[in-house]
């Protein structure tokens, strides 16, 4: 499998790359247009209109980034085993064989945890988002507003954090070799 990626990131290394810049922009960049752009605008709203509102931008914003999202994660692990991070870094025993490579490597796993993290945050997202549409389709406006209110106020606003810190070791990573 290994040399089927190494290979594969050969060939189409542009085309995986390209994949995976546009995946980190749509999903960071949804993420901030929902919540510095969408809220302020919802918020004009009243409160009967504003929460199947809110419900309504947050399910086509996660239908739009779902597909990304599983894009970024391919395109993330066919680079960091076509680009040789670990061959680079440690020996087939796991003994480092060069301190610089070694520290990218690492840069890798924290990119790929970061972006791991976004992923199970953007799933409880959308498990309080499917909540809240079943509260305010039963008439629970308070419940909704609840389940709603934790999305805006540190869900997404956590993601869009984590997501600039993951563009920001992506670039780091780019222009270490």
């Amino acid at each position: 499998m290994k040399e089927f990626l190494v290979e594969f990131f050969a060939d189409y290394r542009t085309v995986i790359v390209f994949l995976h810049i546009v995946s980190a922009v749509v999903w960071v960049g949804g993420m901030i247009a929902m919540r510095f752009a969408a809220h302020h605008s919802f918020m004009e709203l009243e409160p009967a209109q504003r929460l199947p509102r809110v419900a309504h931008a947050l399910k086509r914003l996660f239908m739009i980034v779902s597909p990304f999202v599983i894009i970024l994660i391919l395109t993330a692990v066919i680079m960091a085993v076509g680009l040789g991070f670990r061959a680079a870094a440690v020996d087939a025993s796991g003994n480092v064989i060069d301190e610089y490579a070694y520290h990218i490597y690492n840069l890798v796993h924290v990119k790929e945890s970061i972006w791991l993290l976004m992923s199970i945050n953007l799933v409880a997202m959308i498990i309080r988002r499917n909540k809240a549409q079943k509260l305010l389709d039963s008439g629970d406006m308070a419940g909704a507003r609840k389940s709603l209110e934790l999305i805006g106020k540190y869900m997404v606003p956590i993601n869009i954090v984590l997501g600039i810190i993951a563009i920001y070791l992506g670039v780091t990573l780019r222009n270490a070799y």
